[in-house]
């Protein structure tokens, strides 16, 4: 077996968790036919076949599942070497792989991109929006510093700093600003419209209406609060936002918003990183800076 290179392990690890040779090319920043090339060389170096090629998509074989794991172990370990150099500066330098969940990415990132740019010069802030599962696994298989999420998390291995607590709101068609605000049972009465599964704002509404989340819903599953808000000013039914997205989702619907009696349904943000991570006291640093972006967007 020749000898493999970082620069290989990278392009397969790409090519494996993306299972498209576009995808993975444009994540390593490089052409399609450069990453075949070195995936190619890879499997001969190997003597053994990788992924199965079809016509839309590749996959795993079974030796390149077996082999993927082995992988990621070892390139985790090459970025915690990468990680010590960093954490022996005053301010965190280079890259920051920085994981966002969909319901706090569009509202906070610009601010928290600002104001990093001003505290940390030199940062180079690679952001990754997704789901919490998925930005759980990532932070576990090395390929995240850190993610800004709802907590708690609940994972053994994290670390997990709360930074800011907000309310969630309802909002429901234009016409309806008059009406008394409905009660959380009312709310079980009514077309109450969610995001898709796997979003924990999903669960954090139906936890909050008493509602069990095996449960059908009548009416809409949306893909993103943006929708949602569309949907209630087209008269559809009512929804549950975050306080922070309502400056950006209203602006253009024809809603009205409400706040519900106290006890107020919340939820708490915060950012999470591996306990093991070397960056452990500059993750604390962007921490700081990301629960300022916070109280500035909130008026605090």
């Amino acid at each position: 077996m020749k000898n493999l290179t970082i620069r290989q392990l990278r392009y397969f690890e790409a090519l494996a968790s993306h299972c498209h040779f576009g995808r993975a090319a444009e994540m390593c920043a490089v052409t399609q036919p450069a990453l075949s090339v070195q995936i190619k060389e890879l499997e001969e170096g190997l003597g053994t076949k990788l992924f199965e090629r079809g016509t839309r998509q590749v996959r795993l074989t079974g030796f390149g599942e077996e082999f993927a794991t082995r992988v990621r172990d070892i390139l985790s370990r090459v970025d915690e070497l990468s990680d010590l150099a960093r954490a022996s500066t005053e301010k965190m330098v280079g890259r920051l792989r920085l994981g966002v969940i969909p319901t706090i990415a569009p509202y906070l990132l610009p601010r928290i991109i600002a104001n990093l740019a001003q505290t940390h010069d030199g940062l180079d802030v690679h952001i990754r929006e997704t789901l919490t599962p998925r930005l759980v696994q990532e932070l576990i298989d090395g390929r995240l510093d850190a993610a800004i999420v709802a907590l708690p998390v609940s994972e053994p291995s994290f670390t997990e700093v709360g930074l800011f607590t907000e309310n969630m709101v309802l909002v429901r068609a234009g016409d309806e600003a008059e009406k008394p605000m409905p009660s959380k049972e009312d709310l079980r009465e009514m077309r109450l419209l969610l995001l898709e599964e796997g979003h924990c704002f999903r669960d954090q509404a139906l936890s909050f209406c008493n509602i069990p989340s095996s449960l059908p819903q009548e009416g809409l599953d949306g893909s993103s609060l943006s929708t949602l808000v569309q949907m209630v000013g087209a008269g559809i039914g009512v929804t549950l936002i975050p306080e922070m997205a309502v400056p950006v989702e209203t602006r253009s619907a024809a809603v009205c918003v409400g706040h519900f009696r106290n006890p107020q349904p919340t939820r708490t943000v915060g950012m999470v990183w591996r306990k093991t991570s070397p960056l452990t006291d500059h993750l604390t640093q962007i921490s700081d800076v990301v629960r300022q972006s916070a109280d500035e967007i909130r008026g605090h």
